[in-house]
Formats: C-alpha cells, structure tokens, sequence
C-alpha cells in the first residue's frame, strides 16, 4: 500500500475507533481501584431497582455491565458511570405490569433508537438550556434521594410485613454505617493512594466475617450468580398495535435517561473542569439500551451517584467504568458467593457520604444573593425531584417557570428613544427584544394621534423574534396609516425582514446592517 493510502488508512481508523484520548494521562492504579469501588456500589442499586419493577434481578446486573462497558468505550464524557438506574427503570414499571417482560425488551431498543437519532441530529445541545438554579434543584433534590434510600437498608420483612429493624440488630446495622462513613472520612488523612470508599468495603467486610456478626448482606436482596447475559429477541408481534402500545414508554425512557444523562455530564464537566460531547454521550446511551433489550438487560442511564463515587475515588478517564462493567461481570460469572456476603452496612455508609457530596451546601451560602424567582425555582424543582422521583419533570417545570421569569423581565425593558429631526421626521429608538411579552409595552410608547406625518422605527438594538411581534408591527403601522401618515422601518436584520415580507404594503423596509446569529453547536 503506498504512503498516501497508509497515511488515509490511519487517519480514517483514528477517526472512527478513536475510544480513548490518548494524550490523557492515565493514574492505573487509581482507575482500576475506583471502578472495583463502583462496581461494589452498583450491584446492590441495580439489583434493587430490578426487584421494585418487578424484572428478574439478573436484568439489573446485566444492564449494569452491558450499558457500564458502552458508554466507558463510547461515551461523551471519560468519568461518568452508567448502568441499570432507577429513574429509567420506574418508568417500564406500569408497561411491566400491564403487557409483560417482552414488551418492556422491546421498549427498552426503542428506547435506545430514539436516543441515537437524538444524537445524529445533535440535539443533545439543548441540555444548555437548563438554568443553574434548575441544576441546584435536581443535583440537591438526587442528594436527598440517594440518602433517603438507603433508610430502606434499615428494615426487615416479618410475616410479609416490612418493618423497622430495632434493638441489636438496629445497633449492629447503625455502628458498621457509621463505622464506615468514619473510615471515608478519616482515611484520607493518611493516604489518597486508595479510594477510601473500597478500604471500607474491605474492612467492613472483614470484620464482620472475622467476628461472625449477624447482619444484613447482598445476598439479603438477592442472587447475583447467573451466567453471560444472554441473546433474546422480544417475543413481541411486529405491527402497528404493538408499537403504539411500546412508543410512548420508550419516549418517556429516552428522554428521562438522556436528560439525566446529560445534566449528570454538566455536572461532571463543571467538577473536572473539562467539556463533555453531548451527542456522543446520546448515541452512546442508546446504543447500549439496544443491546439492553436484546440481551435481557432492564435498560438505563448515567447514574450520579456512583458517577461521583467514582470522581470522588480520583478517577478522570475511561479505563475505571470499563473496569467497573468487567467487574460486575466477572462476579456475575464467578465471585457471586463472595460479594453476596458484603455487608449492605458498609454500601449504605458509602452512598450515605455519596449523598453529602452530592448535595451543593453552596447553595444555602449564595442564597442570599440569588434572584428570589431563582431560589424558588430551585426549592420546587428539589421539591419534586424528591416527591416524585421524576427528573424529568421536575426539570421541565423548572425550565418552564424560569423561561417565564424571563419573558417577564425582558418584556420590562424594551423601551423608545423619541426625537424629532430637522426635517421634521420623528424617530423611534427601540430597544430591548419585540416579542409576545413586551408587545403590549411597545404600542404603548407611540402618539399615533400627534405624531408628524413621517415616523422612523428604529430596530438597531432591538429584534422582531415572533408571530406576536409582527402583529404589534402591522397594528401600529396601520393606526399611522389609517391618518395618512407613513412609516419607515430601519435596521431590520434579514430574517426581520422576512418576518415582515407581506406587509409591504404599508412598511418601508430599510436594512442598513444585517446582524448575524448563530446558534452553539456541539
């Protein structure tokens, strides 16, 4: 092969099998450590996810490796975790229940498809359209989540009944949480070379053993042996019936986990200081959810909590969510009697000082500085977060009250130079955006009846930007022309101007400068 067709060749396999940012300097140690760590994190969530949506608890673990290995190799962002998360999970709870395991396979591909045209045609950019007071909200709202659920840890089935553990057993299960919080928080002071949170686990684990103390374990939620996740086509008619009843589940599925998805790569990009691809990340995302529903995984998404484990073990690349999937592999394979005897005391301390990271305590320091609409925007996304356990919505919500809060507040500040010139044409200066919300605001700043003959609208610092702009533009230029007076419309950009194409009739259009607006890609 000449040099010209080696050169292309390893330019063109760079450019497609380019997984890993080699110019990345790469800790070994700390990688691997930080995904043996997380692996030891993910098992117990996944398998209790599986369980509360009624799936076999082997699909947990499965979604774990398969959406942990995708998204390491191919995802946006070196760092972030994911796996069989619950905010995914409860959405095919209801499809569960009503058609059965198969439609949720098929739902769950579905799911993954949606996620990949999302990313093909980039539109992962529009996660920038999330507000920081919305961030604070979900982030903080998680926060609450991720430590209310392991109050869950501290109780026991009797007679089909769940109750509160009490006495001995209430002692044993608080002293080893608390143990091994004190451990995550004290052995840092001795040594960063080992993720405090897997020194835990370790010693946790061996006391327990060593001294024979009777408490709860892995094995108390369930089985973790089984075999390599296994091809499996959705038993599912292929028609138009079957989509209808899949469609709107595998909507929801996919915007859930890539809104999640993404705001956790935000999250991470501001902790790590670097940039995150969006796109990549989507397409990486459902990729992985349609191996989901073809090797009987449950399906999911980034999953914060053990994404900041993992940043929180010093972990920067790739390599530890690869070493995390293996992980949960092998033991699946191999180590299940082993890991099925780890305390769920020292996985509770763990994601208990999870949650305290997780939650942004600079938020009760800028709260005094912030916009009240802001800090009420933050408290009612938290609010829903944690009563709803839907990020989804509470997000939109969020969006919306703060999209409106700015409507409110650009539309106060359009306002209107007046002067008259020496020939006697009056000109008025706009400024500030012309849209639905400032519309009213604007007719208000003319004197139809007294104005001279000949008025000049000048748009140099405003913008038409809508349908309700335009008809406050045609309102105002028929008064003046219902009096014979004539008006002139001036620095219109080009898509003012076609905005205002059909009313020339009574419009002078006179463009002198042609602003141009881009909009961010990825």
């Amino acid at each position: 092969m000449s040099k010209v067709g080696m050169d292309y060749l390893n330019y063109y396999m760079k450019k497609v099998f380019n997984l890993f940012d080699f110019s990345q300097k790469v800790n070994f140690r700390t990688e691997i450590l930080a995904g043996l760590t997380v692996a030891m994190t993910m098992i117990p969530e996944s398998l209790s996810f599986a369980i509360l949506a009624g799936f076999p608890p082997l699909m947990g673990l499965y979604a774990a490796f398969i959406a942990g290995l995708v998204t390491a190799i191919f995802g946006g962002r070196p760092g972030m975790i994911s796996g069989g998360a619950g905010a995914t999970v409860i959405v095919l709870i209801a499809l569960m229940n009503s058609n059965g395991l198969e439609y949720v396979f098929a739902a769950v591909a579905l799911a993954g498809v949606i996620q990949i045209l999302i990313g093909i045609f980039k539109l992962g950019k529009f996660i920038r359209l999330v507000p920081q007071p919305v961030t604070f909200g979900f982030v903080n709202g998680l926060a609450v989540i991720i430590f209310m659920s392991q109050l869950e840890q501290f109780k026991k089935v009797v007679n089909g009944q769940v109750e509160w553990l009490t006495g001995i057993p209430l002692l044993i299960m608080a002293g080893l949480v608390a143990l091994t919080v004190g451990i995550i928080v004290l052995f840092p002071k001795i040594t960063k070379a080992v993720p405090a949170s897997l020194v835990a686990i370790i010693i946790i684990f061996a006391l327990v053993f060593f001294f024979k103390i009777e408490t709860k374990t892995v094995r108390d939620i369930a089985s973790i042996s089984g075999g390599f996740p296994p091809f499996h086509i959705p038993n599912v008619p292929i028609n138009l019936e079957m989509l209808k009843i899949i469609f709107p589940y595998a909507l929801i599925m996919a915007s859930v986990g890539l809104t999640e998805g993404l705001l956790t790569l935000t999250l991470v990009d501001e902790i790590t200081g670097t940039k995150g691809n969006g796109n990549r990340e989507c397409i990486a995302q459902g990729s992985s959810n349609i191996l989901n529903g073809f090797f009987f995984g449950m399906g999911g998404c980034p999953m914060i909590a053990q994404t900041l484990v993992n940043l929180s073990a010093g972990s920067r690349a790739r390599l530890s969510g690869i070493v995390a999937a293996l992980t949960i592999l092998i033991i699946i394979l191999f180590g299940a009697p082993v890991i099925e005897r780890v305390p769920m005391a020292a996985l509770v301390g763990v994601m208990v000082m999870v949650a305290i990271g997780t939650f942004e305590w600079t938020s009760f320091r800028i709260i005094n500085k912030m916009p009240k609409h802001d800090i009420f925007v933050g408290i009612l996304v938290a609010v829903i977060t944690i009563l709803l356990h839907n990020l989804a919505l509470a997000v939109l919500i969020g969006v919306i009250i703060s999209a409106l809060v700015f409507a409110w507040e650009s539309a106060k500040r359009i306002r209107a130079k007046k002067y008259i010139d020496e020939k006697g044409v009056k000109h008025y200066e706009i400024y500030g955006p012309l849209f639905f919300a400032s519309t009213t605001a604007f007719l208000e700043k003319f004197d139809v009846a007294n104005d001279p003959n000949e008025i000049i609208i000048d748009f140099k610092e405003s913008k038409i930007t809508d349908m309700s702009a335009i008809d406050a533009v045609n309102k105002i230029t028929e008064k003046y022309a219902q009096l014979n007076k004539k008006v002139h419309l001036q620095h219109l950009s080009a898509d003012c101007k076609t905005l205002l194409k059909n009313a020339d009739a009574i419009i002078d259009v006179n463009i002198l400068e042609d602003p141009t607006y881009k909009v961010a890609l990825d």
